[in-house]
């Protein structure tokens, strides 16, 4: 066991700054060392650097690289830094592999650098940090926007990086490595012990955090969450490599029903047929080995003799079938649906919610500042796992460490999600439906890694120090939308209708809304009870008439558009892209109740159809606002002579258009203004009285109305539409 305890993520307020900027050092010192720490298991050779333990991602001498040129990369963008220590190492370790599939190799060849300058880079930017932390001014509290977040930022950054790369040097050819005093795994074992499902109340859970929590965090551990978790049963201890072999002499690998698509897609490219850390000792003609070296496959299960054993970061075990098995969410859910079928029972991998339900029923805390972790974490115990009956949590055992556990929950923001401008690509990626929390962090997660509310996923063919615990529970599992908008058209209308407003201008799908109710106040016939949102893009004027209607419909040509507002009404959250500048974006999260608009969600609904070719269904409408759309239609003429068939006697029809007139939308001679008649300019709105007078008469307008539309950071659409309100005779 290690004989000093791992430095702790320091709390980021107080009063005295100076004893802050001492802690922050030797935070900062202690990671650094550790890390470094951990590449003395390679062997002394090159090769041990500069070859690949697997083929998804770089060879080990990137990661002694990346870690060091993070610091420098952010202190850059964070002012702390005026230069560059190695400009050609900060651009080749700047970026890893992040494969979205388990067969995207990275056949990219690198030019590697030497081991020794490597390490040459680190002493450098060892000594740039040191001074950075020593010279820079420092306030307190650290938040978001302080210099010194960024340094909190490169701490962190490098202990996950000492987790993941304990990983690929695990992944190592043997020979490649080699065990060292400080990484001494756990020589415990005993007899595997028999799990058992223990009662978990119902609670509500309460996640997220604010920005004024005097810790460093992720972004995506900002912003609230909170769910009421029906009551379910969680198996004792976390699945024992024990308890999973019963599985895979069951024929598991082999048996496709299993299997979900992406896992049967997984397990035969891999060839898996045991969990990938399980190694069986093979006779001397064997073929014993793990996927992902560099023969690339397993051996086949004909040519097994022996035993099994167990690779450890550097060195092979006879198995400790009291150790909990590490295995991907592939496995882990294979797992789940064999165990359901053999004993009826509902089983699964927990949720996010369910897994933060066992945390508080235990009643646990993070690890203390001072004393030994009561669980497997933060390197306080052990190089490795140890047995599943260690350590003891209320009811449970493990609820925190010795391995991360699967959770069914693909990783999503919370609500109030924001990315933090020095890393704005952290979380976003997994934002896809294709990562899956973990939660409880393993023998070596320390600092942030090590606390309760943070969140990392993977992709879930991924392998992590990741076991699972399986639940009991028939409620289904709640898939939070995460994915954010790309389609440059469908944000640029999101963020128009439900983003900022620009250079003072109102927004203007509300202020359309507005008048409309308001000349329906003055003009209207009888009480205000439908309303038809005609053009509505992405909704906001549908939402906002639903303050004064009883029911409104949207309806647009687009289903790109309808699916936003359909969103909306179910979700009331719509997440999207904008441009910056060239490929940079930023992101964005609109939510209904931030704009007052949640409780009218049940009053509207959205529809795909075509204005100029309405269906029947269509009618009997007190309002209908058409905003933008008459100059966008192919046939103009055809939707303004029949639109009064829409309308109940006494209806307002509220138009509004810029009235941009354009060939590649509408036909010249379908044009109902812009042009010159009997040599006199005939305007859009002579078109509008000409074709709307047999049945309108026009009580509001014209009136010019602004709009801005955001294209860029720095580009803008302001435009002036004209309004024009229409009353249809009784």
């Amino acid at each position: 066991m290690p004989t000093h305890l791992f430095a702790r993520t320091p709390r980021l307020d107080g009063t005295d700054p100076e004893a802050k900027r001492a802690e922050i050092r030797r935070y900062f010192h202690d990671t650094f060392d550790r890390y470094e720490a951990l590449f003395q298991l390679l062997a002394n050779d090159e090769e041990a650097y500069t070859r690949k333990p697997i083929s998804l991602r770089h060879p080990p001498i990137f990661y002694l690289g990346h870690t060091a040129t993070f610091f420098i990369n952010k202190f850059v963008l964070a002012g702390l830094v005026a230069q560059r220590i190695d400009p050609r190492l900060e651009s080749m370790f700047a970026v890893g592999v992040d494969e979205m599939s388990w067969d995207d190799l990275d056949e990219a060849h690198y030019d590697w650098p030497s081991v020794a300058s490597v390490w040459a880079y680190r002493r450098q930017v060892r000594e740039t940090v040191d001074r950075v932390i020593r010279e820079t001014p420092l306030s307190l509290p650290i938040g978001w926007d302080n210099p010194f977040w960024a340094v909190l930022m490169g701490i962190e950054h490098e202990r996950i990086h000492l987790e993941t790369s304990s990983v690929l040097i695990r992944q190592h050819r043997l020979a490649r490595v080699r065990p060292h005093s400080d990484w001494q795994p756990c020589r415990l074992s005993g007899p595997v012990p028999e799990n058992g499902l223990v009662d978990i109340p119902a609670g509500r859970v309460r996640l997220g955090r604010d920005l004024g929590d005097p810790w460093y965090g992720w972004d995506n551990e900002y912003g609230h969450h909170e769910a009421e978790v029906p009551a379910f049963r969680a198996a004792r201890y976390l699945t024992s490599n024990g308890e999973f072999l019963a599985f895979v002499e069951a024929g598991g690998y082999a048996d496709d029903d299993l299997w979900d698509e992406e896992g049967l897609g997984w397990r035969r490219f891999a060839q898996a047929e045991h969990p990938t850390f399980w190694v069986r000792e093979a006779d001397p003609g064997g073929q014993g080995g793990i996927l992902g070296t560099e023969t690339g496959v397993r051996a086949g299960k004909d040519n097994w003799t022996g035993t099994w054993k167990l690779r450890l970061v550097a060195e092979e075990v006879p198995m400790p079938w009291d150790w909990p098995v590490e295995v991907n969410c592939h496995e882990a859910r294979a797992f789940c649906r064999w165990r359901a079928r053999e004993t009826g029972l509902p089983v699964r991998l927990p949720s996010e919610d369910e897994w933060h339900r066992l945390y508080d029923h235990v009643g646990l805390a993070d690890v203390p500042p001072d004393a030994p972790a009561a669980a497997n974490l933060h390197l306080d115990h052990w190089a490795s796992s140890c047995p599943v009956n260690l350590f003891p949590h209320g009811e449970l055992f493990d609820v925190v460490g010795n391995v991360w556990q699967w959770c069914e929950t693909p990783t999503y923001p919370f609500a109030g999600f924001a990315v933090h401008p020095l890393y704005d690509d952290f979380t976003t990626p997994t934002f896809d439906q294709r990562h899956n929390l973990i939660k409880g962090g393993s023998w070596i997660s320390a600092g942030n890694e090590a606390r309760h509310v943070s969140r990392y996923a993977f992709r879930r063919h991924f392998f992590q120090h990741a076991g699972f615990r399986y639940i009991v529970s028939s409620a289904p599992v709640s898939q939070p939308g995460s994915m954010y908008e790309t389609d440059a058209l469908l944000a640029q209308y999101a963020e128009f209708h439900y983003g900022e407003e620009y250079f003072g201008v109102p927004n203007f799908p509300r202020a359309l809304a507005e008048i409309a109710a308001a000349a329906f106040a003055r003009h209207g016939h009888g009480q205000p009870d439908r309303a038809l949102d005609l053009g509505c893009a992405t909704g906001r004027s549908t939402f906002e008439l639903a303050r004064h209607f009883a029911r409104v419909e949207g309806l647009d040509f687009s289903a790109r558009f309808i699916q936003a507002g359909v969103q909306l009404a179910e979700t009331s959250v719509i997440r999207y892209t904008l441009p910056e500048e060239g490929d940079l974006v930023v992101y964005r999260e609109r939510r209904l109740e931030d704009l007052d608009l949640a409780a009218v969600g049940s009053r509207v609904s959205f529809w795909q159809g075509d204005a100029c070719n309405l269906k029947a269904v269509f009618s009997g409408y007190d309002l209908i606002l058409a905003a933008n759309l008459i100059d966008r239609l192919y046939a103009p003429k055809r939707f303004l002579t029949a639109v009064y068939q829409r309308l109940n006697p006494g209806g307002l029809l509220v138009l509004a258009s810029p009235y941009t007139w354009l060939e590649e939308h509408t036909q010249r001679e379908e044009w109902i203004g812009g042009f010159k008649k009997d040599g006199e300019s005939y305007t859009t709105l002579d078109g509008l009285k000409e074709l709307l007078g047999p049945y309108f008469d026009l009580v509001e307008g014209p009136r010019e109305l602004p709009f801005v539309i955001r294209e860029t950071r720095r580009k803008f659409q302001h435009s002036l539409a004209e309004l024009t309100v229409w009353r249809r005779r009784t």
